[in-house]
């Protein structure tokens, strides 16, 4: 949003400051980091073996929350986003286990103890079994099953709870799990697809407005509710029409036909911006698979990238802060990271990505705050756990944390509040 007020200035001759109150932290994912998330859809599609790598205990943060958490204050964190588990909240339908929520609450209680601000993201790819049993996301009668749960737990956390993120990445789960099939429930309907992203704009507007009717009831400050879009740079290999045409009609529906419409429905406190890299348009076909996913294979404008190939192409953050600033709302980096076992590029992939998130903010663009994926390594979906994110190493046989240098120098500009 244009007018945000500035601290400090943006050239070499000074430290780069963000602005008073800027939050600082980073993420973690339920099925991600808890271990043995044993009635969600994912385990389920582990167990029977339809995906390759098993979670397991993955990093036992259901236990270690605290110690965790511990390492975050340590680092200078004030805000950290983290998702509850659905099923284990609603592990049979209509069935809320209570020791579940009193779980979730004391994580939230050991956050502001800290305090760090909690960020609550209440779907991050995962769903309970018996949800998706009866048809998911596909089903647009189950979305009253999304907002019972909803309502249950922002009636149980409001008064502890600023921030919420409803949906994660709800374009990664549409287009992985019913257009490319790599992801549970594994099908590849383009007509899927497109019902599934549509009931989780209409899930996500209605949460929004039951949300803010929580908090109203409760004369409580109004929330900060939003969603946590992935965004990619579509850059042209070659200005070629059909490479134009195909990053255009890319940024149009993948970057922001979501936002669109729950934007142009009043749902949208901030827009949580997920960054990670570049998406190079060279098309040679004419198909429309071609015009939406053809990349460019011959290695043209090459960057460096990280474990899994991705480019690193930091001004690409820049580019889509600036191209939400039409939206009217605060911006939330919620997710920005780097896998890799080079420790020199995490902490280079982090600096270069907050310059250009201080250059967004020093051109008008306000923005809440910067949020690292991740806190600690994590199970990478179906990538297992061979990619290494985080700020602090988990060593698998123990569970033994070690916090790396990246972590220290990210810590001293949280202090600093600038770089």
């Amino acid at each position: 949003m244009l007018g945000f007020s500035f601290l400090g200035c943006y050239n070499v001759s000074c430290m780069k400051k963000f602005p008073q109150g800027f939050l600082w932290g980073a993420a973690t994912a339920a099925h991600q980091v808890e271990g043995k998330n044993i009635h969600n859809d994912w385990w389920k599609a582990e167990e029977e073996g339809v995906l390759k790598f098993p979670s397991g205990e993955a990093c036992n943060h259901y236990e270690l929350y605290a110690e965790d958490f511990a390492l975050a204050r340590r680092l200078n964190h004030n805000c950290h986003r983290f998702s509850v588990e659905w099923s284990r909240i609603e592990p049979e339908e209509g069935r809320f286990c209570e020791e579940e929520i009193e779980h979730y609450r004391r994580v939230i209680a050991e956050l502001k103890k800290l305090g760090i601000e909690p960020v609550v993201t209440l779907h991050h790819f995962t769903s309970p079994v018996w949800f998706m049993q009866k048809g998911g996301w596909v089903n647009p009668g189950l979305r009253k099953y999304f907002l019972r749960f909803v309502e249950k737990i922002a009636r149980e956390f409001a008064s502890q709870v600023k921030f919420w993120v409803t949906i994660n990445e709800p374009m990664v789960y549409s287009s992985h799990s019913y257009l490319l099939g790599v992801w549970p429930p594994k099908e590849t309907s383009l007509l899927k697809t497109a019902k599934v992203t549509f009931n989780m704009a209409e899930a996500h507007v209605r949460a929004y407005r039951l949300i803010h009717e929580i908090y109203r009831q409760r004369s409580l400050p109004s929330p900060m509710v939003g969603i946590a879009a992935n965004l990619q740079a579509f850059e042209v290999c070659r200005p070629t029409l059909k490479n134009r045409l195909a990053a255009f009609l890319r940024n149009k529906l993948y970057n922001f036909l979501f936002i669109d419409e729950v934007r142009s429905r009043k749902a949208l406190d901030y827009l949580g911006i997920n960054y990670y890299s570049r998406n190079l348009v060279d098309v040679t076909g004419w198909r429309i698979g071609d015009f939406l996913a053809q990349t460019c294979s011959r290695d043209h404008h090459p960057l460096p990238k990280n474990s899994l190939g991705w480019d690193i192409y930091p001004e690409g953050l820049y580019k889509l802060i600036m191209a939400s600033a039409r939206y009217k709302v605060p911006i939330f980096i919620t997710e920005n990271g780097i896998c890799t076992e080079d420790d020199n590029l995490r902490w280079s992939y982090i600096r270069q990505h907050l310059e250009q998130v201080h250059r967004a903010i020093a051109e008008g663009a306000e923005v809440l705050g910067y949020i690292y994926w991740s806190l600690i390594d994590n199970f990478e979906w179906d990538k297992g756990f061979t990619p290494r994110f985080g700020l602090v190493g988990i060593d698998y046989h123990d569970q033994r944390r070690t916090v790396r240098e990246s972590a220290e120098k990210m810590a001293e500009a949280a202090k600093n509040n600038g770089i």
